[in-house]
């Protein structure tokens, strides 16, 4: 697995999230792992796919805490847009997979009910300018002749991985720019 994002996603269904249970159940089976028994009003730590496949069911809610809301974005939009040109703001180590997830639940809900089309609009938008925006200072500091320790210490493991493969596309591309001019 040498996606970065599908490794991303792996180990955010993997880790833990914080769920309240809505009725009393008994021991479940999902894939081979038994949960539960879960007992109402309760709150319990399960993994992810494990808190998304009994939210379906109507068991449970996950913990808006672990999820990323419209407040949590627009604090993020803010910090990552005050933020000097070639400073990234840290974000929380599933940050992607949690948006991704968040946006679905919105495109859902817009699909059901009309009125929360704007919600999820608004959401989508938001999204795409702090993606842009930390786009753009990956490219810069990827492009950037100067490489300071810790330049990747507020990337995500996604961004890492575009960061190291634009720092080589542009070495490789400067070196043969500069040396076209020497014999062979």
């Amino acid at each position: 697995m040498d996606d970065p994002i599908e490794i991303s996603n792996f180990k955010f269904k993997n880790s833990e999230v914080r769920i309240s249970i809505n009725r009393s159940q008994p021991e479940i089976k999902l894939g081979g792992i038994t949960v539960g028994p879960f007992e109402e009003g309760r709150e319990y730590r399960v993994k992810f796919w494990i808190a998304q496949e009994l939210s379906r069911a109507g068991i449970v809610n996950i913990k808006d805490e672990d999820m990323i809301n419209a407040v949590k974005l627009y604090k993020i939009h803010w910090t990552e847009r005050v933020q000097p040109v070639k400073r990234i703001s840290s974000l929380t180590e599933h940050f992607y997979p949690l948006l991704r997830f968040r946006i679905s639940q919105l495109r859902s809900e817009a699909m059901k009910k009309p009125e929360k089309l704007r919600d999820y609009e608004n959401f989508v938008k938001l999204s795409q300018d702090i993606l842009n925006s930390r786009l753009k200072k990956i490219i810069l500091l990827a492009s950037s002749t100067e490489k300071t320790a810790g330049i990747t210490q507020n990337l995500t493991i996604e961004e890492k991985w575009l960061y190291e493969r634009l720092t080589k596309i542009i070495e490789h591309w400067r070196r043969r720019i500069l040396s076209l001019g020497e014999e062979r």
